[in-house]
């Protein structure tokens, strides 16, 4: 960069401090400008950085680490943000109405005054205005959208994005959308329409905010607890539990909250349904924005759920639950044979699903995201149900007309479709509960129960291969690659087909995802992570079975095949 635009650089930084309500962020912008002017080569990257564009407003709201500039999330880009989506709303009311907003937030860094600087430009610009009461999980946000009719929710969070991160996940409802997206995260054309409506340059004093007008809901304790509301209307996801059910009352379940804000949540939930014998991972039980215990506060994550392994073992527990840091997923481990190992998250989704289609009224549906597995269409069909495959996203499950139940591998589930149209780790957390325990007072568990999907459906083995890039240029390259020159074989059969869905089908819109299949059976896609610098894989293969005993031969071989597919894809994807 030579010297005029390193002076150009300084003069933006400038001005964005000079303007930041923050004084933490407009401290370090300062620093930051001090060191460059003193010749600190790294300062000057990290400037630039910061400087390089702004975050681009999608379909996941924003998400980025914390920080001063237009590319990281601070209290300048959110009140941008709330103005452009306040012009959204107010266009689409065009005076027939008053807008409602309700916002949530969860207990990372900044999340609470990003709620409150939120509330203020709503309330300014003459909405009606609701704030959660504290940090509770996003699934309450959710739910809250469509129970007060509101046109949006905001949700201040970074689900399980690593701690100096946050983000800003938008919902609509009311007379803003149809009812199958009545309370669902923003889909296009809504998000381009609200990016346009972002001026990225709007100076912050000519943003108004209001300091006071918006109602906080009810806290803990309050009548009208909003939390409270919450966990009665997702109890009948259940049946009702008797004074004299022994049997949710004899399941031991341990719970991690993963130093989220779903902890107090989850636990009411199971001890409203009659679970009485929980116990909390204390040392992630209580919100913390450092996640101190893991090095992603992701379950999936390898070591995420040890400290939960280690007291079922200790306890002699029957399921773990371990929720994500905003209590929207729902992970899960069991003791299969005479070791504890997580469940994938197909396998909860299969379990789920087989449960909940049980008592769904007629014409509802099932539905999975494309790299999700196929088993869910096999029990669909069993079942006499409709099944339907969309892309990768709660945004895109949620609108699925007819919903009965739905659900993401990458541990999102949706019981209760009426109730939160978005995924919800707290009510798929109590439904999986409840399966155990009625399995566990008959002398099975979730364990025989899978071997018995299997032999009906034939057994499923997925697994999955990230690649996670510092270069974030490297991922259209690799994606160019399997388009260009795919893999002929895969785990010794023939690739029979490959789809590239960036044109689109007759069922799925444009995404950035190659489908490759072999004669086999197995299926390959290929995508990049939609919240993380990552390029995914999600391996299956279906081995036919004739009867339960068969299921663990077909297993082993089923396994062995997926092991081989993801290690010819580490090296092809690794090749130069």
């Amino acid at each position: 960069m030579n010297h005029t635009q390193k002076i150009q650089l300084l003069t933006e930084a400038g001005n964005w401090a000079s303007q930041d309500p923050d004084p933490e962020t407009q401290a370090e912008l300062q620093r930051l400008i001090e060191r460059v002017n003193n010749g600190d080569a790294p300062a000057f990257d990290d400037l630039a950085d910061r400087f390089s564009g702004v975050l681009e407003f999608g379909t996941a709201g924003l998400r980025a680490e914390l920080g001063a500039g237009p590319m990281r999330m601070n209290t300048v880009v959110v009140m941008r943000t709330a103005a452009g989506i306040a012009r959204f709303l107010t266009e689409k009311a065009a005076g027939q109405y008053t807008p409602k907003v309700v916002i949530g937030f969860d207990a990372r860094f900044n999340s609470d005054v990003f709620a409150q600087a939120s509330a203020g430009i709503f309330v300014a610009a003459g909405f009606d205005v609701l704030l959660m009461p504290a940090p509770l999980p996003t699934p309450v946000l959710a739910w809250a959208v469509r129970e007060f009719s509101a046109e949006a929710g905001i949700m201040v969070t970074a689900s399980h994005n690593p701690p100096r991160d946050n983000g800003y996940k938008v919902y609509v409802g009311g007379r803003v959308t149809d009812d199958a997206g009545r309370g669902a995260q923003i889909v296009s054309p809504i998000d381009a329409q609200i990016a346009e409506l972002i001026d990225h340059e709007q100076p912050v004093a000519q943003i108004q905010r209001a300091t006071s007008g918006w109602e906080v809901l009810p806290a803990a304790g309050a009548e009208g607890d909003i939390e409270a509301a919450y966990l009665a209307a997702i109890a009948p996801v259940i049946p009702s539990a008797k004074s004299d059910d022994e049997a949710r009352k004899n399941l031991r379940v341990v719970v991690s909250a993963m130093h989220g804000v779903g902890g107090h949540t989850m636990k009411q939930a199971l001890l409203d349904a009659g679970f009485s014998d929980v116990h909390m991972v204390a040392e992630q039980e209580q919100p913390d924005p450092l996640f101190p215990t893991v090095s992603f506060p992701n379950p999936e994550e390898p070591g995420a759920i040890d400290l939960s392994l280690d007291l079922a073992r200790k306890v002699q527990a029957d399921l773990v639950i371990a929720n994500d840091p905003d209590a929207d997923r729902c992970a899960a481990a069991i003791l299969d044979g005479d070791s504890w190992r997580m469940l994938r998250g197909d396998e909860v989704g299969w379990l789920l699903g087989d449960q909940v289609s049980k008592s769904l009224p007629e014409g509802k549906k099932l539905a999975n995201s494309i790299v999700s597995s196929r088993m869910l269409a096999a029990i669909a069909k069993d079942a006499g149900r409709e099944h339907e495959e969309t892309l990768t996203g709660f945004k895109w499950i949620s609108r699925v007309e007819n919903l009965g139940f739905g659900y993401e591998e990458a541990l999102g589930y949706c019981v209760a479709p009426d109730l939160v149209r978005d995924k919800d780790g707290i009510s798929a957390g109590i439904v999986l509960a409840d399966l155990a325990a009625g399995l566990k007072a008959n002398n099975s568990s979730l364990a025989a129960r899978l071997d018995e999907l299997a032999a009906k459906h034939g057994v499923h083995v997925t697994d999955q291969l990230s690649l996670r890039f510092t270069d974030l240029a490297q991922i259209p390259v690799l994606m160019d690659r399997f388009r260009d020159q795919a893999p002929v074989t895969l785990g010794g059969s023939e690739v029979s087909e490959v789809t590239d869905l960036s044109k689109g089908t007759e069922k799925l819109p444009a995404t950035n995802a190659i489908i490759l299949h072999t004669f086999s059976g197995a299926r390959v896609i290929v995508r990049p992570s939609g919240t993380e610098p990552k390029l995914k894989c999600y391996l299956e293969t279906i081995e036919p079975v004739d009867d339960l005993s068969g299921v663990p031969e077909a297993r082993q071989r089923a396994t062995e095949q997926v092991q081989a597919i993801k290690k010819e894809l580490a090296a092809y994807l690794n090749a130069n």
